[in-house]
C-alpha cells in the first residue's frame, strides 16, 4: 500500500478515535478544563497527529497511549466528585484579588498579574471605577468574576417592590421556512394558532426565515427578504388599552347617572376593574 494511502486511513482512523474520546470526557470549553485536562488533551492530540503521519508507527501502541491519557482525566474526575483535596489539587481554586473593596497584592503576584491588568479585567466587566468593587476573583478556569457594591448595582424590579411576569424560555417553532412540531407543542400552541398568527403578521410561511414564540402566546418573524418589516405585536397593549378605558367608562357612567343604585354599581366595578388592571398591567406591558 502506498504511504500516501496509508496516512490517509490512519488520519482517518484516529480523527474517529479523538472525536470518540472527546464525546466521552465531556463538553468542557478550552477556559473550563484544568491544568491536568489541559496537559492530557495535548498529549493525546500529539500522539494521534504522530501515529497518523508515522507510517512505521504501531497502531495498536498508539490507541493504548491515548486510551491511558484519556482515562487519566476521567479517573481524576471521579475523585474530584468525591475529594475536595483532590479537586483542588487538580483543578486548582479561585484566588480573590479584591477583598471588601481592598486590593489583594500578594494574590496578585502569586497569580503574576499585574495591577494594569487588573484594570483591564474589570473593565472588561464594565467597571472603571475599583472603589465601585467590593468583591472580585480569578476563577480556577481563568474567569474573572465581579461583585459591586450595593450602591452601584443595577436597581431591580425587586428592589422597587414592582411584580414582573414570569419570563419563559422562547421557543423556535419555524426555521427556514418549515414549522418545527415538537418546540411548538412544548409551549402548547399548535399548527392552526400559527397560521392564524401569520395571517395576522401577513406574512406567508416559505417567507419566514426564522420564527419564534413566547409562552404568552406572541409570535416574533425573520423574513427571508430584509426589506420587508413585520410589525411587532400588539395584542397585549391593545387588551390593556381597552381595559383602561372600560374603567374609565364605567367611572364616567357612575358621574353621569343619577340613580344611587347605578352609581353604587358602576363605582364597584370600576373599582374591580382597576384592581384587575394592576394586577395584569406589568404582564401586558410592552
Amino acid at each position: 500500500m502506498p504511504d500516501w494511502i496509508e496516512i490517509l486511513l490512519r488520519s482517518f482512523f484516529f480523527l474517529i478515535v479523538l472525536f470518540l474520546i472527546t464525546k466521552v470526557l465531556g463538553k468542557k470549553q478550552l477556559s473550563q478544563l484544568s491544568f491536568f485536562e489541559y496537559v492530557t488533551g495535548i498529549t493525546i492530540g500529539n500522539v494521534g497527529a504522530e501515529l497518523a503521519t508515522k507510517v512505521e508507527g504501531n497502531i495498536i501502541h498508539g490507541v493504548l497511549s491515548i486510551l491511558v491519557f484519556a482515562i487519566a482525566p476521567f479517573i481524576a474526575g471521579l475523585i474530584s466528585l468525591k475529594s475536595k483535596t483532590f479537586r483542588d489539587l487538580i483543578e486548582g481554586k479561585a484566588s480573590v484579588f479584591i477583598k471588601d473593596g481592598k486590593v489583594m497584592e500578594d494574590n496578585l503576584k502569586k497569580e503574576k498579574y499585574t495591577i494594569d491588568e487588573l484594570l483591564g479585567l474589570l473593565r472588561k466587566k464594565d467597571v472603571f471605577d475599583i472603589s465601585e468593587v467590593e468583591f472580585a476573583l480569578l476563577e480556577a478556569n481563568g474567569d474573572f468574576s465581579v461583585m459591586l457594591k450595593k450602591q452601584n448595582q443595577p436597581v431591580t424590579p425587586k428592589d422597587l417592590n414592582l411584580p414582573v411576569a414570569a419570563v419563559k424560555e422562547p421557543q423556535t417553532i419555524i426555521m427556514d421556512g418549515l414549522i418545527l412540531d415538537e418546540p411548538l407543542s412544548t409551549i402548547g400552541l399548535n399548527r392552526n394558532w400559527l397560521h392564524t398568527e401569520l395571517d395576522k403578521l401577513g406574512v406567508i410561511l416559505e417567507n419566514v426565515f426564522l420564527g419564534q414564540a413566547n409562552s404568552n402566546g406572541e409570535l416574533t418573524v425573520d423574513l427571508f427578504d430584509d426589506k420587508l418589516k413585520v410589525p411587532s405585536p400588539q395584542e397585549k397593549p391593545l387588551m390593556l388599552a381597552t381595559m383602561k378605558k372600560c374603567q374609565a367608562d364605567l367611572e364616567l357612567f357612575a358621574l353621569g347617572t343619577e340613580s344611587k343604585e347605578a352609581k353604587e354599581m358602576f363605582s364597584k366595578n370600576s373599582e374591580k376593574l382597576q384592581k384587575a388592571i394592576d394586577n395584569v398591567a406589568h404582564i401586558l406591558r410592552n
